[in-house]
């Protein structure tokens, strides 16, 4: 997931389009949908889509989440796209002028906490926030069980993070910490932390053996467990760990109408879709009737202790928290 606030929006230069035809009886619809999804991701979506819905042609754009918020925000007086799907909810929030809003027959299967405001929106997939362990690595050290351990001097240098002034994923976990412990426990974090400018480097270099410990997503610590890492392990906080969810909304206007924005977006939050993509990319469902445990070995969200963040605040206090984070950073000598 890619979450980005105005401060930090970007246009990028390149957008990648392909067309894919879901079914091949009758007359086909047509929908474009913007996302900053990754091939794999989409690829399972629409596969599973092929299945599951009458004959619709989806033109899909893909580039980063600010690149595609700006492009809907330029092209607001004639919409080409019709769907966008990928940012978090803080993103969807800054931006909540360009969607209107849909009550999919879909959301009935998913979790409150995971539906927008006045149904502007919907979460399709939700990113859990955790520790990521090399027990390789720990060299007879006990792994840490709790976001507070992190913060014992014996872990300096030991645990990397993704830099939250340009990783959403990053943000949303500072941001959960500086709730739970204030600028002290950024304070503590950064004086231990070897910090990457990429989240997506945050789990390789814990996977690979460059450092016991990471704070990353699930999904990505996961993909490393289900692939026969058995040194892997996943370390969800005694405090409670972060939930970021991704959304799915119909951008005002849609291009091709609003009955094939519609349907894509409840294939998107369809429970057929959300299975898939937990099963093959790791990506936790928001709908409440998946047996995510039945699936996966991963446990179902009921069974996590989850300390609960604000998206829409976490937008409205960005500047905030990554000045609070760049006084840590500093005073820590990075």
């Amino acid at each position: 997931m890619t979450t980005l606030f105005p401060s930090k929006l970007g246009i990028s230069a390149l957008f990648a389009t392909a067309a894919l035809t879901l079914g091949t009886q009758g007359h086909a619809a047509e929908a474009v949908v913007y996302t900053s999804n990754n091939v794999q991701v989409i690829e399972v979506a629409l596969d599973v889509a092929t299945k599951t819905t009458r004959s619709l042609k989806v033109q899909r754009v893909t580039s980063g989440t600010g690149a595609l918020m700006k492009r809907i925000e330029a092209e607001a007086q004639s919409p080409l796209g019709d769907v966008v799907w990928g940012a978090g909810f803080g993103t969807m929030a800054a931006f909540k002028h360009n969607f209107q809003p849909y009550e999919s027959p879909q959301v009935k299967g998913v979790d409150p906490r995971f539906i927008g405001p006045d149904n502007l929106w919907a979460g399709t997939n939700a990113h859990v926030m955790l520790v990521m362990v090399n027990e390789k690595q720990l060299k007879g050290e006990k792994a840490p069980s709790s976001w507070a351990d992190l913060f014992d001097p014996k872990w300096k240098g030991k645990v990397i993070i993704g830099d939250p002034a340009t990783s959403g994923s990053a943000y949303d976990q500072v941001y959960g910490i500086y709730k739970l412990f204030g600028q002290e426990g950024l304070d503590k974090l950064a004086a231990n932390a070897v910090i990457s400018k990429s989240s997506g480097q945050v789990y390789k270099s814990v996977a690979g053996g460059e450092y016991p410990l990471g704070v990353t997503m699930e999904y990505a610590a996961y993909a490393y467990v289900a692939g026969g890492q058995k040194e892997i392990r996943l370390v969800y906080p005694t405090e409670g760990v972060f939930v970021a969810p991704e959304a799915v909304a119909v951008i005002k206007n849609p291009k091709n109408g609003a009955q094939a924005a519609q349907e894509l977006f409840d294939v998107l939050l369809s429970r057929e879709v959300q299975e898939a993509e937990l099963v093959e990319t790791f990506r936790r469902p928001t709908r409440s009737d998946i047996d995510v445990a039945r699936l996966t070995e991963l446990p179902n969200l009921s069974d996590i202790k989850v300390f609960e963040t604000d998206p829409l605040r976490a937008a409205d206090e960005y500047k905030e928290i990554i000045d609070g984070w760049k006084k840590a950073v500093k005073a820590a000598g990075k």
